[in-house]
Parts: structure tokens; C-alpha cells; sequence
């Protein structure tokens, strides 16, 4: 692994959000100032391609990356676009039987308006958790 690549990694494993390639190449700078975008950028995609990483597009917005593999969804807020993982622990065994693989990999992203849009718009209350 180059360490440019272990510098992405770190910087995703140790953030405790969603970043884009632009704020992961901000962060990079700070560690390793010669850092090219392009280097991130080709860095991100390689290790979404062998699964290192997941990529999260939202609709008319950037694209965030997760370091967490763990089987999960996302919340997508479609106002503000904030990104929240939910945990969605009947989807992985359900999945299991209806396809036949072990440990079959998902993306699920949920639109939904995040609690500080609903308090931004009138008559949008936030329902109470079952």
C-alpha cells in the first residue's frame, strides 16, 4: 500500500463522517503538503473498486466516501444533504436468502429531511420514534 493510499485510509477511518474527495484532499495536505487531487481522485476510485472503500452519491450533490464495510444504509437528507448511517440489521440475512450469496454486499440510501431542515421549514415536525 502507497502511502498516499494509507493517508486516505486513515483520514476515512478517523474523520466520524462521510467525506468528498475534496475534503479528503484538504486533510491530506495537512500530512503530506505534495499531495496532488489527481492522486486522490485515482487513489478513491482504486479502492472502492477493490472494496476498500464505499462510494455514496447523492442526488445533486458530491460524492462522500465511507470507510465503514459493515453492512448498513445510508439517510440522505434531501435539502441539506447530510448523510447518517442506519443500521438495517434484517436486510443482510434477508438478502442472504433471496440471492443465495453468504454475505451479499447492498447500497440502500434513504431520502429522507435531516432534523435541522424539518426545524428550518414550518409544519414539517419531525415524527416521534416508534
Amino acid at each position: 500500500m502507497t502511502r498516499q493510499r494509507a493517508l486516505i485510509a486513515r483520514i476515512l477511518r478517523t474523520a466520524g463522517r462521510h467525506l468528498t474527495a475534496e475534503e479528503i484532499y484538504h486533510l491530506a495536505r495537512q500530512s503530506m503538503p505534495s499531495i496532488a487531487v489527481g492522486t486522490i481522485y485515482r487513489n478513491l476510485r482504486l479502492m472502492t473498486e477493490c472494496g476498500e472503500l464505499r462510494r455514496i452519491e447523492t442526488a445533486g450533490g458530491p460524492v462522500h466516501y465511507d470507510a465503514n464495510r459493515s453492512p448498513h444504509g445510508h439517510l440522505v437528507c434531501r435539502i441539506c444533504g447530510r448523510l447518517e448511517d442506519v443500521a438495517v440489521p434484517f436486510l443482510a440475512p434477508y438478502l442472504s436468502r433471496a440471492t443465495g450469496e453468504a454475505e451479499p454486499d447492498y447500497d440502500l440510501s434513504v431520502s429522507w429531511i435531516c432534523p435541522a431542515c424539518r426545524q428550518r421549514e414550518p409544519g414539517k415536525e419531525i415524527p416521534a420514534a416508534p
